[in-house]
């Protein structure tokens, strides 16, 4: 098989069957390996993809976060393309088919990830431009203002042309093999957020691209998981924010640091 398919689950029981129906129902041509790394749930997400979906591969582990998980499963995985998505993400018939097939058009691209929907087909900003405080504000506000017809149309329109970006969103990525081992895998110093843009940084940083193409749809039914604990998702977001920056943006990190104290986001 050309494809493995590798999603993490922390307290994913609501979600993990829609994931899981819909991968397996709509399969590549070739077929694909689906491999769940389960971080450590406590609602029974484990046991219930082990009884209910014999055909896909289980790993259990505790909870080193999402970015470790992801790396347990393309370890023991040998595929040349790796398939990264949510248990909150759905596919629709001919998805994967297609994504494939402009990876393969486009043997300059290591990582391609599709346009993203929720549930009532409105666009998600699935991709962006290097985190900057520049570009974080602008990134937010596409996202909060979505329930505005002025900024949901413009989202609407960005999300309808292939372009090459920085980063693609982690809810659905596919890679290729070699470019995800030449990065060295997900940077495990980030539990939960941000690891997708820094994996795209390091994969770029290498001298390959990161494609968005609307050439097929995934629908996110976002925050599942987090929704159960937003506190602890929250504070992951912070840790993970401030991770990034002192990587990536050092002139900035103390900044963030400082507002994050200030506005109690941080201890």
């Amino acid at each position: 098989m050309r494809l493995s398919i590798i999603i993490v689950t922390f307290d994913s029981r609501p979600c993990i069957d829609s994931c899981l129906a819909s991968l397996l129902t709509r399969q590549p041509s070739g077929g694909a390996e689906i491999v769940v790394v389960d971080n450590g749930s406590t609602d029974g997400t484990a046991a219930h993809v082990r009884a209910a979906f014999p055909d896909v591969r289980l790993i259990e582990s505790d909870n080193a976060g999402f970015a470790a998980g992801c790396n347990r499963g393309i370890r023991v995985t040998t595929s040349e393309l790796i398939l990264l998505i949510n248990p909150d993400a759905t596919v629709g018939p001919g998805t994967l088919d297609a994504l494939i097939a402009r990876l393969d058009a486009r043997p300059d691209v290591a990582v391609i990830g599709p346009r993203i929907v929720d549930p009532d087909g409105i666009a998600e900003l699935s991709f962006g431009s290097m985190l900057s405080p520049l570009a974080e504000c602008r990134q937010l506000l596409l996202i909060r203002g979505r329930g505005l017809p002025l900024i949901a149309g413009y989202v609407e329109h960005l999300t309808r042309a292939e372009r090459e970006v920085d980063w693609v969103s982690g809810a659905c990525l596919l890679v290729r093999r070699p470019d995800a081992e030449a990065a060295g895998l997900l940077d495990e110093r980030y539990f939960l957020y941000k690891e997708d843009v820094d994996f795209c940084a390091a994969i770029r940083a290498h001298g390959r691209l990161v494609l968005f193409s609307p050439i097929c749809e995934v629908v996110h039914h976002r925050g599942r998981s987090a929704a159960a604990r937003p506190a602890t998702a929250a504070a992951a977001y912070h840790r993970s924010h401030l991770a990034f920056y002192e990587k990536h943006r050092p002139n900035w990190a103390a900044t963030l640091r400082l507002w994050q104290r200030l506005t109690g986001r941080r201890a």
